[in-house]
């Protein structure tokens, strides 16, 4: 038997918070000493536990009351229905965290100012730089001169809401702007990730056959590592719930997707990422 004292300092919840758990019925002492003061057994403090789990889901007291005594409660199911949510939570609360960190570090991610002409011509001329100059002057010709292909896209890096969904990803436009100017335009580069990326969709759908909510969350943090290395990303939070939104809306990027790996994984992914994000 413990002390209201000693259950106080070992959960972290107030004595006086204990007492009114007493009062209302959500928590009743094991036992009373002879002087009138609250013990409780082993049994009482793991539902004192319980509580704590529901009141970081914000349920209020009445409701936690009803559901722990309900005849049916199944502790062990309920457990890992909170570990689910509490995991959703946290996810969101690190999304929400890293926007902070990138605003502190002066790339607010809500600015949706676009690039300006400058910028964008010191993204083509660096665009050009990086390709062959037969694969230059085959666009060219398909877009009826090198003008016009300039021309065509300028136009593409003008699209507000293109350039406001890449500004999310990056977390700002200056990361955006950098990201794009340090790359080598090699194709070489992506050959590794998307090898890497069919090994985690194979994964994804082995998650789906064996119902392995663990899998699946490891799996989209793998995904995550990828993005960011592959688009030089501070975190990939917001292209992967993009990604997870086409699939959802089953545009084609969702059926080649089905089809190279079978059929329901680009769903389960998109729902793997939003669970994983809190979303």
């Amino acid at each position: 038997m413990r002390t209201v004292k000693e259950v106080s300092e070992i959960t972290g919840v107030s004595i006086r918070t204990l007492r009114y758990y007493d009062e209302i019925g959500l928590l009743k002492p094991t036992a009373f000493t002879e002087s009138g003061y609250r013990l409780y057994d082993n049994k009482a403090i793991e539902r004192l536990q319980e509580i704590i789990f529901f009141r970081e889901l914000e349920i209020p007291l009445v409701y936690i009351r009803e559901i722990m005594d309900n005849p049916d409660y199944d502790k062990k199911q309920t457990l890992s229905m909170q570990k689910s949510l509490l995991e959703q939570k946290r996810n969101r609360l690190n999304g929400i965290i890293e926007l902070i960190t990138d605003i502190m570090k002066g790339d607010n991610a809500m600015s949706f100012e676009g690039f300006s002409n400058e910028e964008i011509q010191t993204i083509l001329d660096h665009t050009f730089s990086c390709m062959s100059k037969e694969g230059l002057e085959e666009q060219a010709k398909q877009h009826g001169g090198m003008e016009k292909y300039r021309e065509y896209l300028t136009a593409g890096f003008q699209n507000e809401q293109v350039m406001a969904d890449i500004f999310r990803w990056y977390g700002g436009k200056g990361k955006a702007l950098g990201a794009i100017l340090q790359s080598d335009g090699s194709v070489g580069r992506f050959e590794k990730p998307q090898e890497e990326i069919a090994k985690i969709y194979r994964q994804f759908m082995k998650a789906k056959e064996t119902d392995d909510d663990e899998l699946a969350g490891n799996t989209v943090k793998q995904l995550a590592e990828i993005y960011k290395e592959l688009f030089m990303l501070d975190n990939a939070r917001n292209i992967l719930l993009d990604l997870a939104k086409e699939y959802l809306q089953k545009q084609k990027l969702a059926e080649v997707t089905d089809s190279q790996y079978g059929e329901g994984c680009s769903e389960y992914a998109a729902q793997a990422i939003r669970k994983y994000y809190g979303i």
